[in-house]
């Protein structure tokens, strides 16, 4: 019997998240109901930390963010205090699902996986990711798909610009046309390509959160009842439900397919400003407070009298200033675990606004990683699993904001993504999967297609 185009399918539906998908929406959509009761589904627990960046390539090579070095969009590039570099794709040193594939003789058409910018070879194509600068650089492999696709969507975008502005409904016309145009052109390239496996990531779902969660959800502190954009989230599950039902139609009956995300979201109760609670302890120590908020690396800091420093984002990263490691480090190496574990405790027992507990989640990268490399920060922090972010910004002397510092964000990310797998070959029933996590990913397919895996793959093989 010959074998589908494609064999195997991967939806990768950024951020979407497993509640609205299994619960609160099922009903409305059509397609991914009709995988989930003929096959296998089920929350997946994603990386830590649960954003894009490191999360897609933690998935498709089997490795956490310590063996990979990426510890978020933006990590030291160096031991001194300020240098942040952004993780592209280079920083990935190890083979991911359509390189193990490729090597097996499989052709592969691979588009919008973040971790992918700048293009590399692959047995096939690549389409790189939002991390893109522009059309301006090279995007694709081979190089001359990029002249293909600019016939096909003269106006093809790599991300939605500026989503994080009020311009809504400019926004939310572009989340449509960065959907519309990815499934086109996996359309095309199973057309024209027929490739053994074909993989694309839609990056509207987690724009679509970030910009419209207020007018969903009744529970967010800044709800906006009766705002014109209340639907916005479900109608546009709604839209990709049917783009993949759409694609679907144009793959062979026996194509397997897995949709997956690499985290969930929740609305955004507020930030916790990390820096400030360290200057508020004596860790951290400013020259000169400025006189509005700032970016620390935009202040001046007494780095011989600071212990230790954070940055902001979905989760807090905590760093420590220590002697023979960074440049005016003041922490001995002798007191290094003693001072690690009472900012730990610190952290833990920071409360909400109202004084009342709140459950954070503060890690050590040497007890969650199976490796650490690169610069990774000292403690890994994440406030009310999640539910608030961390803010890195000094300078309003403020413990708490109800907004994001780097623009407005209606939602933080959930530790918990999910995944849909069908293999009309081998139908499970609706078999719920309990305890999944990304890393179960790479070995389960690998494994379900007879193909060795690299060693010491963080992750188990998923009864799907």
């Amino acid at each position: 019997m010959s074998s589908p185009k494609p064999r195997l399918l991967i939806i990768g539906l950024d951020c979407m998240e497993p509640s609205l998908v299994f619960d609160r929406w099922r009903s409305d959509l059509p397609n991914l109901s009709r995988l989930m009761a003929a096959g296998s589904y089920g929350r997946m627990e994603s990386s830590i930390p649960a954003i894009t960046v490191p999360a897609w390539s933690c998935m498709m090579s089997g490795r956490d963010p310590g063996e990979l070095g990426i510890y978020g969009f933006r990590n030291r590039a160096d031991r001194s205090y300020g240098k942040m570099a952004i993780a592209d794709g280079r920083a990935v040193k190890v083979p991911r699902l359509w390189d193990l594939l490729g090597d097996a003789g499989w052709t592969v058409a691979v588009l919008s996986v973040p971790g992918t910018s700048p293009p590399y070879p692959v047995n096939g194509s690549l389409v790189s990711c939002f991390l893109t600068p522009s059309r301006d650089v090279p995007y694709t492999h081979p190089q001359g798909l990029a002249a293909q696709i600019a016939e096909w969507m003269p106006d093809f975008l790599l991300d939605v610009p500026e989503f994080r502005s009020e311009e809504k409904a400019r926004i939310l016309q572009n989340i449509y046309d960065l959907c519309n145009q990815r499934f086109d052109l996996a359309e095309k390239l199973i057309k024209r390509d027929q490739p053994d496996f074909l993989m694309l990531v839609d990056m509207g779902v987690d724009r679509i959160h970030h910009s419209f969660w207020k007018p969903m959800d009744p529970t967010h502190p800044q709800h906006e009842p009766g705002s014109p954009f209340a639907n916005a989230i479900h109608n546009y599950y709604c839209h990709v439900d049917q783009r993949i039902g759409d694609l679907l139609a144009r793959c062979d009956e026996e194509t397997a397919v897995l949709v997956v995300s690499d985290h969930g979201a929740r609305p955004m109760m507020g930030g916790i400003c990390v820096n400030e609670w360290l200057i508020k302890w004596g860790y951290l120590t400013l020259k000169q407070p400025p006189s509005e908020p700032l970016p620390l690396d935009q202040v001046e800091v007494d780095w011989s009298q600071t212990k230790a420093w954070g940055a902001g984002g979905y989760y807090g990263r905590i760093f420590m200033n220590m002697q023979g490691r960074e440049p005016q480090g003041v922490i001995p190496l002798a007191q290094y675990e003693q001072e690690r574990s009472r900012l730990a405790d610190l952290l833990t027992s920071i409360p909400t606004p109202d004084g009342q507990p709140m459950p954070n989640r503060i890690m050590k990268p040497q007890q969650i990683y199976q490796k650490v490399r690169g610069v990774a920060p000292d403690l890994i922090a994440y406030f009310d699993e999640l539910a608030w972010r961390s803010v890195g910004t000094v300078g309003d002397g403020s413990l708490y904001t109800t907004n994001n510092d780097t623009g407005p964000d209606d939602a933080n990310h959930a530790p918990f993504g999910l995944m849909i797998f069908h293999d009309p070959r081998q139908p499970k029933g609706g078999q719920v999967l309990e305890g999944a996590t990304l890393y179960d990913i790479l070995p389960t397919l690998l494994h379900r297609y007879g193909l060795q895996p690299p060693a010491n793959l963080r992750g188990n093989i998923l009864p799907i």
